[in-house]
Order: C-alpha cells, then sequence, then structure tokens
C-alpha cells in the first residue's frame, strides 16, 4: 500500500503529536525549553536597559558639553574684561610717568625761581598743593594727599604773613573734606581677597556633600528591664537603616573634573578682577564681580561646610563695601597760590 501524502496545511499526525508531548514530558527536554525561554527573555531585558542607559548618557553628554561651552565663553569674557584692565592699568601708569616728569619739571622750575622768600614760599606751597592733587586724582590716596596739604599749612604757620591767611583757609577746609571722607582700607580689602583666592581650590563642592550622621540615643540601661534593652536595642538598629534628610537644593549640579577644575579657576577670575577693580577704585566692576562670585559660591559649593560659609561670608562683606568715594578737587586752592603768584610777579 502506498502510505498518503500529507499536505503542509494539514493537522499533525496523532502519532507525530504523541512523540512530541512524550518528548516535553521528559525533564531535560522541558528544562531545556524553559531555559531558553529564560535566556530569551533576560536577553530582551538587558538589551532594553542597555537602551535607556545609552539615552541616559547622550543626555549627560550634551549637558556636559553644553555646560562646556558655557565655561569657554565665560573664561573668554574674563579674558578680554583683563585685557581692558591691564590696559588701564597702562594708562595709569603712563600718567604716573607723566606726573614724575612734572614733579622734575617742577623742581627744576622751582630750582630757577629767584631768590625772593615769598616766591619761594609759594612755589612750595604750590607744590605741595599739586602734589596732593595728584594723590587723589591718580591714585585716590587721601593719606598722602593729607599729608601734602599737612606740610602746606605748617610752611603758612611759620612763614606767619597775614597777606597768605585767604590760602591758609582754603587749605584748612580742604583738610577737613578729607579728613570727613569714609575711610576704606584698601590694603585690608586687597588682603581678604588674596586670601579668598588662595582658598577656592580647598572648597568642597555641593554635589560632593554626605549626609550628615545621626546622633544615637544613649540609653539607660540600668533604669531598664531585658526586655526594654532588647527593645531598644533593636528599635535603635531599625533607626539606623532609614534616615531622613532635608536638602535645601535636592539636585546638587554635577561637575565633571574638567568643569571643575574651570569653575575654580573662574572663581579665581572673578576675585582677581574684583581686586584690579579695587585698586582702581572702580565700584560698579567691584560689586559686579563679588556679587558673581557669591551666586557661585551659592549655587556650586557645599553650603553646609564651614570653609564655605566663612567664604560666603567675607564676599557679601566685601560686595556691600562702597569703595568708589567722591573725592574732593583742590583746584581753587592751587588757582589761588597761582593768583598769589601772578600778582607777586606784576609787582
Amino acid at each position: 500500500m502506498n502510505t498518503p501524502i500529507q499536505s503542509p496545511d494539514a493537522p499533525p499526525h496523532p502519532r507525530h503529536r504523541n512523540a512530541l508531548l512524550a518528548a516535553l514530558r521528559r525533564p531535560p527536554v522541558l528544562i531545556a525549553a524553559i531555559a531558553l525561554a529564560l535566556l530569551g527573555w533576560q536577553w530582551l531585558e538587558t538589551r532594553s536597559r542597555l537602551s535607556d542607559v545609552q539615552e541616559e548618557l547622550a543626555k549627560r553628554l550634551a549637558a556636559g558639553d553644553a555646560v562646556s561651552q558655557e565655561s569657554r565663553i565665560l573664561v573668554k569674557q574674563q579674558q578680554e574684561a583683563v585685557t581692558q584692565l591691564q590696559g588701564k592699568v597702562g594708562a595709569l601708569e603712563s600718567q604716573l610717568a607723566q606726573t614724575q616728569s612734572q614733579q622734575l619739571a617742577l623742581e627744576s622750575m622751582y630750582q630757577e625761581l629767584s631768590r625772593s622768600r615769598d616766591e619761594r614760599l609759594l612755589a612750595e606751597i604750590e607744590q605741595s598743593l599739586a602734589i596732593a592733587a595728584q594723590q587723589l586724582q591718580l591714585a585716590g590716596n587721601v593719606e598722602a594727599a593729607l599729608i601734602a596739604l599737612q606740610t602746606a599749612d605748617s610752611r603758612l604757620v611759620r612763614a606767619a604773613q597775614p597777606q597768605l591767611l585767604p590760602l591758609r583757609k582754603l587749605i584748612n577746609r580742604d583738610m577737613d573734606k578729607l579728613k570727613a571722607l569714609p575711610n576704606a582700607d584698601i590694603s585690608g580689602i586687597a588682603l581678604k581677597l588674596e586670601g579668598l583666592v588662595s582658598s577656592v581650590d580647598t572648597l568642597p563642592l555641593a554635589f560632593e556633600q554626605r549626609p550628615a550622621a545621626g546622633a544615637k540615643p544613649v540609653a539607660k540601661k540600668s533604669e531598664l528591664s531585658w526586655w526594654e534593652n532588647l527593645r531598644a536595642d533593636l528599635w535603635s538598629e531599625v533607626r539606623q537603616l532609614i534616615r531622613v534628610e532635608r536638602v535645601d537644593r535636592s539636585d546638587p549640579t554635577l561637575l565633571s573634573p574638567n568643569q571643575a577644575f574651570f569653575l575654580r579657576e573662574n572663581l579665581k577670575l572673578r576675585l582677581v578682577n574684583a581686586r584690579l577693580a579695587l585698586l582702581s577704585r572702580d565700584g560698579r566692576s567691584f560689586r559686579e564681580d563679588m556679587n558673581q562670585a557669591g551666586q557661585w559660591l551659592d549655587r556650586y559649593f557645599d553650603s553646609r561646610a564651614k570653609p564655605v560659609q566663612t567664604a560666603q561670608a567675607a564676599v557679601k562683606g566685601l560686595a556691600a563695601l562702597d569703595i568708589a568715594r567722591d573725592l574732593p578737587s583742590l583746584d581753587e586752592t592751587l588757582n589761588a597760590v597761582r593768583n598769589f603768584k601772578s600778582s607777586k610777579e606784576k609787582r
């Protein structure tokens, strides 16, 4: 007899189905099928997790690139600001050189003056007033200007000439104005800024902070029974498993080592710019640099650390200082001295 050919769509032959069921009832085959299914599920799960990790890594890299680009822009801006400040310092140095040359010229003119006592006196007073005016205009040095004015006043006192009393009144008026000015300790502020610059590298960052360890309660075991001591010990162990802590900033900024390095360098640059603005009596730039430094300290550094708190307090205190003082002019007194000289020459 010829065996009938079974079509592909026809149901399996009972003998084949029984053989398949018998094979599935065997433990090795069943275990292999289950293991194969588990491996397939594990492969799919691993692939899904890898895809999530790749997406998160791409997001982190994009955020890091944005922060790095912003840091480069800030560094470029700070370099341009430093270049401008260097230009201003160069202009001040040139003015100082001109002032020194003018002082030498005044000294030579003083030597060429006549031997008249009054003319020598007026030349000395004019030179002292010119030095005081230069100290106020170029360096803002009130103390040096006061010393020059006191020298001129003492010279007038020794001369004891009644016709020079109006000039002495003008000098005393200028001295009173300078003494009434608020005294800003420029050297002390500069030293504080130098200390802040040197401490930037040691300040801990915000994302490096660790939760504070809670204090363990001290139980008086002598006053408790055995059961109460056991219960207190168990409760103490359970309490150590969970710790609830309040964090003011729930998402501290994560920085790579390169970004942390650029952050510290930018903070140092801000403080150095503030010191340059302090020396040039630029109150607006000084205040802006100190406010920016304070914002970076509050945002990126661990405010719970004592060094960071000290730096924040110092920056806030310095930002509140008013270093831009309106210094009085000595033009009226200088014009009075020159008028006295011109009248003497006409006589």
